[in-house]
């Protein structure tokens, strides 16, 4: 396993859009494991992308069990994952290992209901909520090749230097 360098704005690579994952082996539970390996080394985030250490493929992980008293679903693996369907809105803050020197607001959909695969291949759907909702949303843009400065409710007044990055700010 190992920690891998994570690709930071404005390096162009992080505007690729990702492939399908088409198979299920040991080399990728391996990448997947030295995905896991960097977030957990990683100043506080809450989930990371393959696109972001230069995996192109559909593959994120996301988990918000750090965060106290929050409704979570515990540290989720998301093969090819997609939002089926989505409700409500709601504007909050958020942060990107990919951006590291800033934060900006960001419109969300308060719920999604999202099917994806997991290590093994099989299907699975999930119903997620508020921040988990919203982690799970921007880490699936990376996939895409978006960042959440390409969401900004507006790049004039919603986009704000960090001043510290702290073990406790709310990134993914």
């Amino acid at each position: 396993m190992a920690i891998l360098e994570i690709l930071t704005y404005p390096d162009p690579r992080l505007k690729t859009q990702s492939l399908p994952v088409t198979t299920f082996d040991d080399t990728l539970r391996a990448r997947l494991a030295d995905l896991a390996d960097t977030l957990n080394a990683g100043p506080g985030g809450v989930g990371i992308a393959a696109p972001q250490v230069g995996w192109f493929e559909r593959v994120v992980i996301v988990d918000v069990s750090v965060k106290p008293k929050l409704k979570h679903h515990g540290r989720l693996v998301l093969i090819n994952p997609e939002i089926t369907a989505w409700e409500g809105y709601a504007v909050a803050r958020e942060g990107c290992l990919s951006v590291p020197d800033y934060t900006g607001n960001v419109i969300r959909a308060k719920t999604i209901e999202l099917s994806a695969q997991n290590e093994l291949g099989e299907v699975q759907q999930y119903s997620i909520s508020d921040y988990e909702a919203r982690a799970v949303q921007h880490e699936l843009d990376h996939l895409d090749g978006l960042l959440f400065i390409d969401r900004l409710v507006s790049r004039r007044h919603d986009l704000f230097r960090r001043k510290v990055y702290a073990t406790t700010q709310t990134s993914a």
